[in-house]
């Protein structure tokens, strides 16, 4: 415990180095669930897979945990080379003692603001812009992260809710056929989501779509 205060205390460069590093580990340990949500495609898949499972009237299956655990790790792959890029042009280095944490900062930002650019429309990020009464920027790098996050968040939402939609269509499609077919035969008393069912879940096994659903994600970005 004191070998813990005294690396606060002293005022040793190293020392002072590994207590910034420190500082700086928590500090993104503390914000990455806002990083994960909002400047990944985290929100885009965990709405999609949400509608999947809505559109299919299972409920609370496959349960939530399953969900958040696939989109994390659909997560960790589509930005995989994204992080890859952040660890060798910043982390290593300001790990390294190679640059300052304003540099690794700067570096940092570069590879997720090029993600972000590339799935936000130009719509919603001038809405940001003339709000933040911005001048039209001349490269990427004149774009803040404040303008920039909030952009991509709702252009995710946007592309997100029309993935879903198109979900939702088959599957509305057999729940209003059985429900004709109930009205027609007399059975107005039973509850048609329960029949239609078993004939959602077979038309999802039949054409595999875990695997559709996952193939377009991917393809989305």
């Amino acid at each position: 415990m004191n070998e813990f205060i005294n690396i606060f205390s002293s005022s040793d460069p190293e020392n002072v180095s590994s207590t910034v590093k420190l500082l700086l580990l928590l500090t993104v340990f503390s914000v990455a669930p806002g990083i994960l949500i909002l400047m990944t495609c985290f929100t885009r898949i965990v709405i999609v897979l949400s509608f999947v499972r809505t559109s299919l009237a299972t409920q609370s299956m496959p349960p939530n945990q399953v969900l958040i655990g696939l989109a994390l790790f659909l997560t960790i792959f589509i930005m995989a080379p994204t992080f890859s890029e952040i660890n060798k042009e910043a982390l290593t280095p300001l790990m390294d003692n190679k640059i300052s944490l304003d540099e690794a900062y700067t570096k940092a930002e570069e590879p997720i603001k090029e993600f972000m650019s590339k799935h936000t429309r130009q719509k919603d990020l001038a809405l940001f812009m003339n709000y933040a009464k911005m001048d039209k920027p001349e490269s990427l790098k004149d774009i803040p992260l404040t303008t920039m996050v909030p952009a991509f968040a709702i252009s995710e939402l946007k592309t997100a809710f029309q993935i879903g939609f198109m979900i939702f269509i088959p599957f509305l499609i057999i729940d209003m056929v059985v429900a004709s077919v109930l009205m027609s035969m007399g059975m107005m008393m039973l509850p048609p989501v329960m029949i239609s069912l078993p004939f959602k879940i077979l038309l999802f096994v039949l054409v595999d779509g875990w695997y559709l659903i996952v193939k377009s994600l991917l393809q989305s970005f």
